[in-house]
């Protein structure tokens, strides 16, 4: 009878143990959890993604002279490439001016033109000047947008993807909502933002339980970013061999109180 009761509170304290080892901090899986009504200043501007290598533009030409403007409108570019925030496998033909790896793109009879360092307006207005001076065009109009504008989410979201963003404008909770929410084992309070920024990679800590990341200069995405949200101690300790063998110890422990159970009587 003594052995009977060893076996069942040790296998009472082990139950314990495992229960206090994987409860969840409520207040953590929240988003925002110190909010409270307010209005909070939006001091967090868009910012400007710069252009680099490879990136592919879409180069729209507009002025007086519909005829004269009809040769920049013909992109010099055909990409095949994957469409889609998910990797549905379905494959389109984008066309547009390919920054190539010198940092220039090839702009019909201008020639080359130096795109990597300049933001899309920088561009706009540097290809509007060009025009003007060769006197090709008369008060010419150009535009000039990302055709590759992509974010990528990474780790415990539902939907980990690589996010196209046809407006140029992405919050990282937009992104977030499109990958899927992050999971009930997603760090909220330690999100990695990653960033190229002048040839250099730039990682930053994201706390999305602290309303004060509405005035993060990161709340607002660039082109390229990669955000990784970790996962949690619960959901490391669920991979581990000893959580995977757990059931079996369970069992067996049960299996020999029954035993003991039998041979005491």
């Amino acid at each position: 009878m003594l052995k009977k009761r060893q076996v069942s509170l040790f296998a009472i304290v082990l139950m314990i143990i495992l229960g206090a080892s994987s409860c969840i901090n409520s207040r953590k899986a929240l988003y925002f959890a110190d909010r409270k009504d307010e209005t909070i200043a939006a001091t967090n501007a868009v910012p400007q993604s710069v252009i680099i290598s490879n990136d592919l533009l879409s180069i729209s030409v507009s002025s007086l002279n519909p005829e004269a403007t009809a040769v920049y409108n013909a992109p010099n570019t055909i990409i095949s490439a994957t469409s889609g925030s998910q990797n549905t496998g379905s494959s389109v033909q984008t066309t547009g001016y390919l920054v190539k790896t010198d940092g220039n793109i090839l702009f019909p009879i201008v020639g080359s033109v130096k795109a990597a360092g300049l933001t899309t307006a920088e561009l706009s207005d540097q290809l509007m000047k060009i025009l003007v001076s060769k006197k090709l065009l008369i008060d010419p109009i150009v535009t000039v947008r990302y055709l590759n504008f992509r974010v990528t989410v990474l780790g415990e979201v539902a939907r980990p993807a690589v996010i196209n963003v046809p407006n140029e404008k992405m919050s990282v909770l937009e992104a977030l909502g499109l990958a899927g929410d992050i999971t009930i084992f997603g760090k909220k309070d330690n999100v990695m933002l990653i960033r190229e920024e002048n040839g250099q990679k730039l990682v930053t800590q994201l706390n999305l339980n602290s309303r004060l990341f509405f005035q993060s200069p990161y709340y607002y995405l660039k082109s390229n970013d990669v955000i990784y949200v970790e996962p949690n101690k619960a959901r490391i300790a669920g991979s581990t061999r000893t959580t995977q063998f757990l059931p079996l110890l369970l069992s067996g422990l049960s299996f020999a109180a029954i035993i003991i159970d039998r041979l005491t009587r």
